[in-house]
């Protein structure tokens, strides 16, 4: 397959949204760790200490644009698979078969990754623009992450935000995780099942601590 058919086949959009799904889910882990770290004793400390690190190391800022760029493959060749099977059957059931052939959220992949996209875009709203902004055209400093994630998250409206945002993830995941490994043929049959129950696991922690921090910030839990 060359590179042309890569990005035009779909056998080559499902590879590249597979590898790219792998590559997120890596990022997704490294992200709820430091986010997590705001649970501990001394949280604050160490949630800086690692944000600093994230946005200052040569290296984590260099893998930071293959990031964007795998968000950007993943997203468009995602929506492109979804418009192919569209087309393929402009008309809808007359009965859904639901459940019985396929599952809720394997069927709602493109909406639930564009609710994800748009709470991207929110996220990188409140938090990575205003750091990236301070470092390079403001003052020259990283802000403060840990005062602006108490200031963004004393108000209920983007509580709510994140939680849909997280929740939709969740959903994403369920799915994606264990599509993934079937797409870059890493699921033997004999593991089919074990990688579905971690993918199950994985969509239901990730999104959970993700969830966690925000309402613990509003409800005053830390601070």
């Amino acid at each position: 397959m060359n590179w042309k058919h890569a990005f035009t086949s779909s056998v080559g959009k499902k590879i590249v949204v597979g590898a790219t799904g792998l590559f997120l889910i890596l990022f997704l882990i490294v992200h709820c760790y430091i986010n997590a770290l705001v649970f501990l004793p001394n949280g604050r400390e160490l949630y800086l200490n690692a944000a600093h690190f994230m946005g200052t190391n040569f290296l984590i800022r260099t893998m930071e644009i293959g990031l964007f760029v795998g968000l950007i493959l993943h997203a468009v060749q995602a929506l492109m698979l979804v418009g192919q099977n569209k087309k393929k059957r402009p008309v809808n059931y007359e009965i859904k078969p639901g459940n019985e052939s396929s599952s809720w959220y394997s069927r709602s992949m493109g909406l639930l990754g564009t609710l994800i996209l748009l709470f991207l875009v929110v996220h990188l709203y409140h938090f990575w623009i205003p750091n990236r902004y301070e470092q390079h055209l403001g003052s020259g400093e990283e802000i403060d992450l840990y005062d602006k994630m108490q200031v963004v998250f004393s108000s209920i409206g983007p509580v709510i935000v994140y939680t849909i945002g997280c929740i939709s993830l969740a959903w994403h995941l369920a799915h994606g995780f264990w599509s993934s490994f079937h797409t870059l043929g890493l699921s033997p049959r004999k593991y089919k099942k074990l990688i579905t129950n971690v993918g199950y696991a994985f969509a239901i922690i990730i999104p959970g601590l993700f969830i966690a921090m925000p309402w613990a910030f509003y409800l005053g839990w830390i601070g």
